[in-house]
């Protein structure tokens, strides 16, 4: 009995083996944690500001800003805009970008002052939305022809309903008046902040940025293609796209008074190297100005005449400092730059031309230098050779031994070997015709004798008045 006394307790624990498995199979899995929340993601906003004439470097620069901010996937791109106006390629170049861009854009002429004129009001009327700060002004966008030369009336007709028509059709698609955009292209018209925003040229007025992006919160915005867009920017972070360093430079480079003293820096920096050979900077500098020059001028519309009138007011220089004038040629030249420089860049835009005082300011100190420096060479160049062979030229001696034809003279400090054509006596005076070898071509002076009255500069030289010692006396040619 005692074999089976612990079967029932063995019996049962196997049983409890088995089904613990089969109880774990058939219970509900335990639920997982609930995930954590997704954090609220931060709206970004990308602001280009714009300050500039519409060209190309600032069309480059804008259209990388906006490229930047819809790789970087921003809730909106704010074009904060102050211009004159610009080049017409360039302007459509930065509205073909905005009609094109996935993010909505806002175009914002501030800070309060500024404006929009010309190309910035095609811009303004063709962003998603249009705001003006108080006190800004947009409008007088008639086409201005550039590059000199008369227009005929066909021509302008054509360029000036080209214009209407293009901003007629974004006007129109904008929801915008596109009557009164019309006037803006064909009767220059402008409009105050407060005129575009009741007339529905633009949608909001807003002091500041601050207040323009609350103002634009919850904003409903439709899009060139027709959808709509609902602007979330509660808390929205600012990121102010700044241009780079080649964009900067070349901007600068583009204005015309800084092309234009590009421009005759670097013809001043040649002028020197090639009148002074191996001081190699000037050569180095001057090439690097009148390249960064030639290029500016390349971008902006030039007018010939006044590059023509430049160059004279060069000549003008250079006749003054080769003939004694008074300084009429000085001044005619002084004149003749100023009027080229004023008349260079052929635009009607603000400050799209070289200013008086920047021509002024080039054209004097350019006249006194290039005189100065031309006056200096030609002086060297028709000056006495002093040293060398060429310096014996033109030199009297005296004759020591007599020439019949050849013997020796004393001239320069030394004793030459000398020919002259006629025999001459010692004590006679006679003048170097040239030099061959160590020999010397002489020729007769009237009054020949030497007395103190007619001694050449030698005779107080120490070899003269020391005739009784022949020791001191040097001998060349001999």
């Amino acid at each position: 009995m005692s074999r089976f006394a612990h079967f029932p307790a063995r019996l049962a624990g196997v049983l409890l083996a088995l089904a613990l498995p089969l109880a774990a199979q058939e219970a509900p899995p335990a639920p997982s944690p609930a995930p954590a929340a997704a954090a609220p993601s931060i709206p970004q906003v990308v602001e280009i500001p714009v300050d500039s004439v519409i060209h190309p470097i600032s069309a480059e620069y804008l259209t990388a800003g906006m490229e930047q901010a819809i790789r970087q996937r921003a809730d909106l791109i704010l074009i904060r805009l102050s211009t004159p106006g610009g080049l017409d390629t360039s302007m459509r170049q930065i509205i073909e970008k905005i009609l094109s861009s996935p993010v909505p854009v806002a175009v914002y002429v501030a800070p309060s002052g500024s404006r929009a004129a010309s190309a910035g009001f095609f811009i303004l009327l063709s962003a998603d939305v249009a705001a003006m700060a108080p006190g800004t002004n947009t409008g007088a966008a008639h086409p201005v022809f550039l590059g000199g030369g008369e227009i005929d009336e066909v021509m302008k007709q054509k360029v000036e309903n080209d214009a209407a028509a293009y901003l007629r059709s974004i006007a129109g698609q904008r929801g915008r008046n596109v009557e009164l955009a019309e006037k803006g292209v064909t009767e220059s018209k402008s409009f105050t902040e407060v005129e575009a925003l009741e007339s529905r040229l633009i949608e909001f007025v807003a002091a500041d940025r601050a207040e323009l992006l609350a103002k634009l919160d919850g904003y409903e915005v439709t899009r060139f293609d027709g959808t709509k867009v609902t602007l979330e920017l509660t808390g929205a972070q600012i990121e102010v796209y700044a241009p780079s360093f080649r964009q900067t430079f070349l901007s600068q480079i583009l204005d015309p008074n800084v092309a234009f003293i590009l421009l005759i820096l670097g013809v001043l920096g040649l002028y020197v190297e090639f009148s002074n050979p191996g001081l190699i900077f000037p050569g180095v500098a001057g090439g690097i100005a009148l390249i960064l020059g030639l290029f500016a001028l390349s971008l902006l519309p030039v007018n010939w005449a006044g590059a023509a009138l430049i160059l004279l007011a060069i000549v003008f220089f250079v006749l003054e400092a080769k003939f004694a004038t008074s300084g009429i040629l000085a001044a005619g030249g002084v004149l003749s730059m100023v009027l080229g420089a004023l008349m260079l860049i052929n635009t009607r835009l603000p400050g799209g031309s070289v200013s008086l005082p920047t021509a002024l300011s080039v054209a004097l100190p350019f006249g006194l230098i290039t005189i100065f420096l031309l006056r200096l060479v030609i002086r060297a160049r028709h000056g006495k050779v002093t040293t060398g062979d060429l310096g014996m030229i033109g030199e009297i001696g005296r004759v020591e031994t007599a020439l019949g034809p050849s013997g020796k003279i004393y001239v320069h400090g030394e004793l030459w070997e000398a020919v002259s054509p006629t025999p001459v006596s010692p004590g006679s005076l006679v003048r170097v015709r040239s030099v061959e070898g160590l020999t010397l071509q002489v020729d007769p002076v009237s009054n020949s004798r030497f007395t103190p009255a007619n001694r050449p500069p030698e005779a107080t030289e120490p070899g003269i008045q020391a005739e009784s010692a022949p020791g001191q006396e040097t001998t060349k040619g001999a």
